[in-house]
C-alpha cells in the first residue's frame, strides 16, 4: 500500500503515543515474530515494532521482510523503532485522509 505523505503524517502522529508491543529479538525475524506481528496489526492496524540487537543493515532487511510477509506498510523508522501499518481487512478504525 502506498501512503501520501499526507497519510504518512497523519499515521506519524497517531503513533507517537503509542508503546512497542513487538520485541524482535537477536535471532532476528522469526515465524513467531511474525505471527505476533499479524495478530497485532489485525488488533491494532498501527503498532511499534522495536529491534534493539540488530544493526543498521539487518535491521533495514528485517523490516522490509516483515512488512512483506505481513502485507504491512512501514511508516517511518526511526533508530530502534519502526512504525508499521495495515488497515483492517473488515472494519477498518484509522481513516485516512485523502
Amino acid at each position: 500500500m502506498q501512503l501520501s505523505e499526507k497519510q504518512r503524517r497523519h499515521l506519524k502522529g497517531l503513533a507517537h503515543p503509542l508503546k512497542p508491543v513487538i520485541l524482535m529479538g537477536n535471532a532476528g525475524l522469526s515465524e513467531a515474530v511474525v505471527a505476533e506481528t499479524i495478530r497485532a496489526l489485525n488488533d491494532h492496524e498501527l503498532i511499534k515494532v522495536r529491534l534493539p540487537g540488530l544493526d543498521r543493515e539487518e535491521r533495514d532487511a528485517a523490516l522490509a521482510q516483515l512488512a512483506e510477509r505481513t502485507a504491512s506498510t512501514m511508516v517511518t523508522r526511526i533508530g530502534h523503532v519502526a512504525v508499521l501499518y495495515r488497515a483492517h481487512p473488515e472494519l477498518p478504525r484509522i481513516v485516512l485522509p485523502g
